[in-house]
């Protein structure tokens, strides 16, 4: 998916995918948008997990936008 500003993303909500940088796992340090590119199986979990509410996005203290996993899901990171 491309993060362009009118479209609304399947993990980051109104957020730009290349915004939204991922706190856990393999994958910590890298944004949204480049899961969905470097590994779609993965992006496609997040997009079905944040049904679950298995994560949440919040702004870190570097103002930057940080998606984080509840520790009491069973979510795999």
């Amino acid at each position: 998916m491309s993060s362009t500003q009118n479209s609304i993303s399947p993990v980051t909500g109104v957020i730009a995918e290349d915004q939204v940088i991922i706190d856990f796992g393999k994958y910590e340090g890298k944004s949204v948008h480049q899961i969905s590119e470097l590994d779609p199986i993965f992006y496609d979990k997040l997009a079905s997990e944040k049904e679950n509410g298995n994560f949440a996005i919040r702004r870190h203290r570097d103002k930057s936008f940080r998606l984080y996993v509840n520790p009491l899901s069973n979510m795999d990171h």
